[in-house]
C-alpha cells in the first residue's frame, strides 16, 4: 500500500501549529511531516518497539502505550486534534477508542480501510476474503481484528452522539465523495463531540 496519498490528504485536514496526538503513529512519519510543514506539536503512541525507536530517530515524541488499555494518561480535550489512521481495525475497543478520541481531542480524524469497496464485494461473493493494496494479509495472518465500512462507522459515530464535521473516502489519492462506502478504499472521517 502506497501510505503517501492518505498522509498528505490527513496533514491537509490538520490546522497549522495544532497540537496533535496520533494514535497508532507508526514510525513516525506523519508526524513527522506535522511538525515540518505545519508546525505541529505534540505526541505519537506506538506500541511497536522498532517504530518508537524509529519515532525518535526522526524526532518525533512518542509514548510507548498500549491503546487497549485506553487514553486514561490524557486530560480532556488536551490536544487540538487526535488522529487515528489505519488504528481503529486493530483495536478490540473500539467503540471506546472512538469515544476517547473525542474526549482527549477537540477534534478527531479516523481513516480506516472501507471493506464495503466494491472490489472486496466482488472478492466476497466468488467466496473469498479480498486481499487488496489497503487490506494485504490473507485472512488467517492479517493483524486486523475487525473490518469496518464507511456507512457503519457514520452510523457508529451518530449513535454516540458524535458530530461529523467531514466525511469523504479516497482512492488512488482522489476524494470520493459521491457513494464512498462503494467507491472508496478508505474511509476518512473528521469528529467532534456535539
Amino acid at each position: 500500500m502506497n501510505a503517501e496519498p492518505i498522509t498528505q490528504t490527513i496533514a491537509g485536514l490538520i490546522p497549522a501549529g495544532a497540537h496533535v496526538l496520533d494514535l497508532g503513529c507508526g514510525d513516525g512519519s506523519l508526524l513527522e511531516l506535522l511538525q515540518q510543514e505545519k508546525g505541529c506539536t505534540g505526541y505519537g503512541v506506538e506500541i511497536a518497539d522498532d517504530n518508537v525507536l524509529a519515532c525518535v530517530q526522526r524526532g518525533v515524541n512518542v509514548l510507548q502505550l498500549n491503546l487497549h488499555r485506553g487514553l486514561a494518561e490524557f486530560q480532556d480535550q488536551s490536544f487540538d486534534v487526535v488522529l487515528q489512521i489505519d488504528t481503529l481495525q486493530h483495536l478490540r475497543n473500539a467503540e471506546a477508542m472512538l469515544l476517547e478520541t473525542t474526549r482527549v481531542g477537540r477534534i478527531g480524524i479516523i481513516a480506516f480501510p472501507n471493506f464495503a469497496h466494491w472490489p472486496n464485494r466482488l472478492s466476497v461473493a466468488r467466496g473469498h476474503m479480498p486481499v487488496t493494496r489497503r487490506m494485504p494479509y490473507q485472512w488467517y495472518d492479517t493483524p486486523n481484528i475487525r473490518v469496518g465500512t464507511f456507512k457503519d462507522f457514520a452510523a457508529l459515530a451518530r449513535k454516540n452522539g458524535l458530530q461529523i464535521l467531514d466525511a469523504f473516502g479516497l482512492h488512488d489519492g482522489r476524494r470520493v465523495r459521491r457513494a464512498p462506502n462503494l467507491l472508496a478504499s478508505t474511509a476518512v472521517f473528521k469528529l467532534a463531540r456535539s
